[in-house]
């Protein structure tokens, strides 16, 4: 036994040693294309509009490159739109390997639209396009099924329900669609093997199929962060589930987040990353302390439970608060209905029907107030999640502080 672990022990430090290289490898290939693009004081590429940020006297937009992102300022007149691909020439100087990393502002010299080739992200855009009339869902689906980033406008009404999680593609929606893949592929599969191969494992042959179709889909949204790692930790699962070692752990969740930054190191940056890798370090928590009981009622508890646990690291971020963020909780318990429903509505052009229920909901007034989680509260409060892996009175402290918070954040 000692033997076992001890050669347990040196796989991951070997494993993590790995990592580390990767990453170092990466920021090395970064620093290379970062040192490409600062060879000249302008520099020219082809970009994808990402976001646009309207201002009063112009618009601020987000651009994706080769490998790096940028912001840039244009003239409300030159109407540019969202997922426009624009070749352009910008400045350099100011730029530093950190802000290149993490995305930088910078100046546009000279710009001219060029023409998208069509492929399947546009054929999806095009088709919600022709599911809706308003501009408001047609953003909120371009979002919800390929993590196309939002007005500020419908940003601020997302966050003052509290439904991000909802909306931004995470594990949250991997789950939803590895949970219908599956069963798609199941009847199907299950005849065929049967019949010609029924020494396959059906269920580890389904899900290696759910996987494969899982990353297409990963790169049909350009790589999400959050999509990643829930992409990432779907796939250790399956390693696990097939080596008979236990899935639902702390270190898978550590290896996932090694893996995604030794990949991709500028995620380290991306708050959403982050919130992803919270939420499910929240999650296991929840299983390790909560595991017994009514599955209806733990599942309904789970959903209120992760929405107080989360508000103090969200808060840290994002101030707005508002008492229709308690809506949040039966809307997560709805949506793993309503995701697939809408999925399989937008594919039969029959989406516009629930329009008129989504704009009473998207157009209510709704009064936000701001409040942060200090600082203090904030260490304190990731330093006693920590301690819950190992320490019961650690977790029943980490529930006081959360209860305290909201109490704070609501009343």
């Amino acid at each position: 036994m000692i033997i076992q672990n001890l050669q347990i022990s040196k796989n991951s430090l070997f494993f993590t040693l790995f990592l580390l290289f990767v990453f170092m490898i990466n920021i090395l290939f970064s620093y290379f294309s970062y040192k490409e693009l600062k060879n000249e004081y302008i520099f020219e590429t082809k970009a994808e509009v990402l976001n646009i940020y309207p201002k009063e006297k112009f618009d601020v937009i987000k651009l994706k490159g080769d490998g790096f992102e940028f912001f840039a300022s244009f003239s409300k007149d030159e109407n540019i739109k969202k997922l426009d691909f624009l070749n352009v020439v910008f400045d350099t100087r100011n730029i530093t390997f950190y802000t290149y990393l993490k995305g930088f502002f910078t100046n546009i010299l000279y710009f001219e639209r060029v023409e998208k080739q069509s492929n399947l992200k546009e054929k999806i855009v095009k088709n919600i396009e022709k599911n809706h009339d308003d501009f408001i869902i047609k953003e909120l689906f371009n979002a919800l099924f390929l993590a196309i980033p939002v007005s500020s406008e419908l940003r601020d009404i997302i966050t003052a329900y509290g439904i991000a999680h909802v909306v931004a593609l995470s594990g949250f929606h991997l789950v939803v669609l590895s949970f219908v893949i599956y069963w798609i592929l199941y009847f199907p599969y299950s005849f065929f093997q049967n019949r010609y191969f029924p020494y396959r494992n059906r269920r580890f042959d389904i899900l290696l199929i759910t996987m494969g179709i899982l990353f297409y889909y990963l790169l049909l949204t350009d790589i999400v962060p959050s999509l990643l790692r829930a992409f990432v930790l779907f796939c250790l699962g399956l390693y696990l589930l097939r080596s008979n070692i236990k899935v639902i752990s702390y270190i898978t969740l550590f290896y996932t987040f090694l893996i995604v930054i030794a990949l991709f190191p500028q995620y380290i940056f991306n708050i959403g990353f982050w919130f992803s890798i919270f939420a499910v370090f929240y999650i296991y928590l929840f299983i390790q302390y909560f595991k017994d009981g009514n599955k209806i009622l733990l599942y309904i508890f789970f959903n209120i439970w992760m929405f107080l646990i989360f508000n103090p690291i969200v808060h840290y971020f994002f101030a707005q608060t508002a008492f229709e963020q308690f809506y949040s909780i039966p809307i997560t318990i709805f949506f793993t209905i309503f995701y697939p429903l809408e999925i399989v509505a937008h594919s039969f052009y029959i989406s516009s029907y629930f329009d008129d229920y989504l704009k009473i909901f998207l157009e209510n007034k709704i009064n936000v107030y701001e409040v942060y989680t200090p600082l203090y509260f904030f260490i304190l409060y990731i330093l006693f999640s920590f301690f819950s892996i190992w320490s019961k009175k650690s977790f029943f402290v980490l529930n006081i502080l959360m209860i305290g918070f909201n109490l704070y954040l609501f009343f």
